[in-house]
């Protein structure tokens, strides 16, 4: 075999000159690939959980890559296998993608034993987003359930970045007790953004918790927004959807301006392994986001 006279440049390729297209069922290819990434730094967040701030490591290949709020990617580790995570941080970021991890199976707990400098793959991003344009102009209701905060918070941190583009801004945040509070260094950055405001409740209090007790949807009861200008994104678990949904839909809240996200159902992020669907819709491909109509009519989605 002849050796090449110069290496090739895959960069060069007509289809990698291409900005990203967000529409998966067309251009599947364009994120079906691995970038190589390091990890640089890692916060502990609870007992569970850990930020990491991942940079990828190629320079045209970092300012190419973007995502939307909502989306997720694969992340490998080399030798272990890969698993898919909702991104957490800002989409303004260029090649810097934040990624809240639960210790939960062989590839979150290497993760979790991994330190600043480690390699990692990610492939991405992957499926539907929360449709933040449209929302611009109307109220924003952001409610999460545990660790249903970490999708929700590039949704956060998106109309705290573009203020001035959306009405009122509430964020709803209950946990099972404060010790499984995440991102509680933020909190206080949230609240100081005029018209942002943060209500967080927990179900079994201890001493020090000061806050009020019982479900997130107590603290529903006394947001004071006309529905029918407002917008709603949910994360958490499926069971909360059902309780938080319907209570707007009572309330007044048209089903496809509530938006959720089916993220924990994810695996492949291709619909190739098939462990996704419900019913014969591929959460992988047509999701993870979705407005509450859409997951109502989707029999066993939630």
């Amino acid at each position: 075999m002849t050796p090449l006279l110069f290496p090739y440049d895959v960069t060069q390729e007509d289809e990698m000159k291409r900005p990203l297209d967000f529409n998966r069922r067309s251009h599947l290819m364009n994120v079906d690939r691995m970038y190589k990434a390091e990890i640089v730094s890692i916060i502990r967040l609870t007992e569970k959980e850990k930020l990491f701030h991942i940079r990828i490591i190629d320079r045209s290949e970092r300012e190419r890559f973007s995502f939307l709020p909502g989306q997720f990617v694969m992340v490998e580790v080399p030798g272990f296998g890969e698993a898919p995570i909702s991104i957490s941080g800002s989409n303004s970021q260029k090649g810097f993608i934040e990624l809240c991890i639960r210790e939960a199976g062989k590839v979150t707990t290497m993760l979790h034993r991994a330190a600043p400098g480690s390699r990692v793959g990610i492939r991405g991003p992957f499926g539907t987003y929360f449709p933040m344009e449209k929302m611009k102009g109307h109220n924003v209701l952001l409610i999460a359930g545990g660790l249903g905060l970490a999708p929700l918070r590039s949704p956060v941190t998106f109309v705290t970045e573009n203020r001035s583009d959306f009405r009122q801004i509430h964020i709803l945040y209950g946990t099972t007790d404060p010790s499984q509070l995440l991102f509680d260094y933020q909190y206080e950055q949230w609240r100081r953004v005029d018209g942002v405001n943060l209500d967080i409740i927990v179900e079994q209090a201890d001493p020090a918790w000061t806050g009020p007790v019982g479900r997130v949807t107590s603290l529903l009861e006394k947001i004071d927004v006309a529905l029918d200008e407002t917008y709603a994104i949910v994360c958490g678990p499926p069971v909360m959807f059902k309780f938080v949904c319907t209570m707007l839909s009572n309330q007044g809240m048209p089903r496809d301006r509530m938006f959720v996200s089916l993220e924990r159902r994810m695996h492949c992020g291709m619909g190739k392994c098939c462990r996704c669907n419900v019913g014969s819709t591929y959460v992988c491909m047509e999701g993870p986001v979705f407005d509450f109509w859409t997951v109502m009519n989707l029999k066993e989605a939630i």
